[in-house]
C-alpha cells in the first residue's frame, strides 16, 4: 500500500518515540502514498473510536491550520475486515467523517462529530473477527505536512455469526439527471441493517434561481421491492427532521450542518439508530430528483 506510517504496536509501546516526550505526535502523508492508521491480526475485536486531523499549509493563512476542501476530498480512507482484499469502506476522508461538500463546520451527532470544525471523530462501532486494517491514501498532488490521529479498538470481543461488518458507499453525480431518482445506496444483496447516510447538494442556481430543491421523497426498497418501496417519505427536508426548507442544525440522529441558501449549498445527515431499518435479502435507497417552484405559473421551471 505504499508508505507505511505505523510503528511498534506491542503492549506498552505507545510512548516509545522521543523518550516519551511527544516524539511522534504526527507523520506526513506524501502525495500518492498510503499510511496505515491501525492494524490488528489474528484476533477478533471492535474499532471504537477514530480521531484525526491534518496540518494543511494551504489554509494556515486563514487562521485555521486544518484541512482545506481540496485536502478533505484528496484523502481517501479505506477499511478492510478479516483480511479481505477489497475495502468494506472506501470514501473521501472528509465525507466519511461528516464534512459534506468538503466544508468544515462544527457539529455533533451520535456517530460523528467535529467540536470546532477542525478535528474529525467517528464513534461508529466496527466489529472484526480475525483482523482489520484502516488506511489513508493521499490521492492529491500535494504532500500533507502532518497527520495527527488516534484509533481506539478492543481485542477479544466475542462476535456472533450474525454480527454485521460496517460498510460504506460513496459516490456523486454532477449534475443530477432530470426526474431520475438519485441512488443514495444502489441495490445491495445480503442481510444487514441500514444505518443511514450523509448527503451534499449544490443547487444549480443559474437554472433554478432560489426555488426549493428538497421536495424529493427518500424511498427505501427492501427485500424484493421493485416498483414500489416499503418506505417512502414526504420530502427531503422532512426525512432529515426539518420542515418547509432546510435550516442549519445538528442533532444526534439528524442534522444539516451546512445550510447556505444564498450560496445554494447544503450538507445533511439522517441516521436510523432509534428507528432501525433491517433487511433480510436486499436493500436500495433513493431520493427523487424533484423540487418546488412557488411561482407555479412559470411551467418552464416547475421541477428540478
Amino acid at each position: 500500500m505504499g508508505e507505511r506510517g505505523e510503528s511498534d504496536r506491542s503492549k506498552g509501546a505507545g510512548g516509545h518515540a522521543g523518550a516519551g516526550r511527544k516524539g511522534a505526535a504526527s507523520i506526513p502523508v506524501k502525495a500518492g502514498s498510503s499510511v496505515v492508521l491501525a492494524e490488528a491480526r489474528g484476533s477478533c475485536g471492535t474499532v471504537r473510536r477514530i480521531s484525526i486531523t491534518f496540518l494543511d499549509p494551504s489554509v494556515m493563512v486563514t487562521g485555521s491550520p486544518c484541512c482545506s476542501a481540496k485536502m478533505l476530498r484528496s484523502l481517501r480512507i479505506d477499511m478492510y475486515w478479516d483480511g479481505a482484499a477489497t475495502p468494506a469502506v472506501s470514501a473521501p476522508l472528509g465525507d466519511f467523517f461528516g464534512f459534506g461538500l468538503g466544508q468544515r463546520v462544527a457539529f455533533d451527532s451520535a456517530l460523528f462529530s467535529s467540536p470546532s470544525g477542525r478535528g474529525l471523530n467517528s464513534f461508529v462501532p466496527m466489529p472484526f473477527r480475525s483482523g482489520m486494517r484502516i488506511v489513508v491514501t493521499n490521492e492529491g498532488d500535494a504532500d500533507v505536512a502532518a497527520r495527527f490521529y488516534s484509533v481506539a479498538y478492543t481485542i477479544g470481543d466475542a462476535h456472533s455469526s450474525g454480527t454485521p461488518y460496517l460498510h460504506a458507499y460513496w459516490h456523486r453525480q454532477s449534475p443530477t439527471r432530470f426526474k431520475d431518482d438519485y441512488e443514495i445506496l444502489p441495490r445491495v444483496d445480503g442481510r444487514g441493517r441500514y444505518l443511514g447516510a450523509s448527503l451534499g447538494v449544490i443547487v444549480d442556481k443559474a437554472t433554478y434561481a432560489d426555488t426549493f430543491w428538497g421536495e424529493g421523497e427518500v424511498k427505501i426498497y427492501l427485500d424484493g421491492d421493485t416498483t414500489d418501496p416499503t418506505m417512502a417519505g414526504t420530502g427531503t427536508e422532512d426525512y432529515v427532521g426539518d420542515a418547509f426548507g432546510l435550516s442549519q442544525f445538528a442533532h444526534a440522529y439528524q442534522g444539516s450542518p451546512v445550510a447556505d441558501a444564498a450560496a445554494g449549498r447544503f450538507a445533511f445527515y439522517r441516521y436510523h439508530i432509534s428507528d432501525p431499518i433491517y433487511f433480510q435479502h436486499d436493500i436500495r435507497v433513493t431520493v427523487q430528483q424533484i423540487g418546488l417552484l412557488l411561482d407555479i405559473a412559470d411551467h418552464s421551471r416547475d421541477t428540478h
